[in-house]
């Protein structure tokens, strides 16, 4: 089973379009013209991230990432 890695969804006013961004796995990220459309097109992103990873011989990081508001609420 694949890590489940934090996903950042944000309106982009400059393209105009949903942006879905996976700070884990660098550059993985993906778009939509619906918040659902831009996730499911980053979960296809992250899986083809993950398997030209695994093909290349690279490591796999752990999910990390966690936003601010979670990372100061559990360093307590």
């Amino acid at each position: 089973m694949d890590p489940h890695y934090h996903i950042n969804l944000m309106w982009s006013d400059d393209d105009g379009c949903w942006i879905a961004d996976v700070p884990d796995l660098r550059p993985c990220s993906a778009h939509g013209d619906t918040p659902v459309s831009a996730l499911a097109n980053v979960r296809d992103a992250i899986t083809g991230w993950l398997e030209t990873a695994r093909e290349c011989g690279f490591a796999i990081p752990e999910p990390r990432y966690r936003p601010a508001i979670y990372a100061a609420r559990f360093a307590a």
